[in-house]
């Protein structure tokens, strides 16, 4: 059964996940969709996901050229995370990247929700360019600022970073 949305209705505040566990093969693209991002080698897929933590879930990255496939932004390096993660699938029809800085929401915007911290406090998708690459990571309002995962460390972006929101369509 088709669980996919008709044109009025809005996709829910996470969006439509991809379920997965670190010790399966990848997705092929009719699950993934096309990637919204290449690593820094300049063709390897960059894909938006969700890694379950013990107490709280993360916004990351996932790549397949990665083992494993799913790198957190998590205390201060870009974590390997191993276990049950879910792939967002990147759709342009329904979703926008929105400037932003200091872990603002763009005002009129709403955020696609990507986890949220051991406190309770949410978690979107973020997206930021580091060392010339658009990689993607987390932010939140608490964190005032973009937390991206690259190069095996955690990249703490305050300005001029991307928040992923639901695309509104004026008319």
């Amino acid at each position: 059964m088709d669980t996919r949305p008709t044109d009025h209705q809005a996709p829910p505040p996470s969006g439509y996940r991809v379920p997965l566990v670190t010790d399966q093969l990848f997705p092929d693209q009719s699950q993934t969709h096309y990637p919204p991002f290449v690593d820094s080698d300049g063709y390897s897929p960059i894909f938006l996901g969700s890694a379950l933590m013990e107490r709280s879930i993360h916004p990351c990255k996932i790549s397949p050229n990665l083992q494993p496939y799913t790198r957190v932004p998590y205390g201060g390096t870009e974590y390997a995370h191993h276990g049950r993660y879910d792939l967002l699938p990147f759709d342009p029809h329904t979703m926008e990247w929105v400037r932003t800085e200091h872990g603002r929401i763009p005002p009129g915007r709403r955020p696609i929700e990507g986890g949220y911290e051991e406190g309770g406090q949410k978690l979107y998708h973020a997206a930021a360019s580091i060392n010339g690459c658009m990689v993607p990571g987390k932010t939140g309002e608490h964190l005032h600022g973009a937390n991206i995962p690259f190069g095996g460390g955690e990249h703490t972006v305050h300005e001029n970073y991307d928040i992923l929101c639901v695309l509104i369509l004026l008319g």
